[in-house]
């Protein structure tokens, strides 16, 4: 059953730049991953900042695979130290 994972984030001001550079790296090698589907990232419209990552997956299974992988951890604990916070996901399904 295909899933589509919904990140989001708050980046504080002036990290928008590095933290830029963390997402492509992060988004490069996802694209490279078992049953990834697409991904698209969006930035609030009325809430400067807060950004939300849309990715689509064959599966739940799929997901988890790549989320507790040994690569994406290290890119994901530089992301969650740059903007001070936990990264939030939320898993639906079709």
């Amino acid at each position: 059953m295909a899933a589509k994972i919904l990140i989001k984030r708050r980046v504080p001001e002036g990290k928008d730049t590095e933290l830029g550079l963390l997402l492509m790296q992060l988004r490069s090698l996802t694209m490279k991953q078992t049953g990834y589907i697409s991904g698209e990232t969006l930035r609030r419209y009325d809430k400067p900042g807060e950004t939300l990552v849309i990715s689509m997956w064959q599966s739940v299974d799929n997901w988890r695979e790549w989320v507790l992988s040994k690569e994406r951890s290290e890119i994901q604990d530089k992301i969650d130290y740059l903007i001070g916070a936990k990264t939030e996901y939320e898993i639906y399904e079709y």
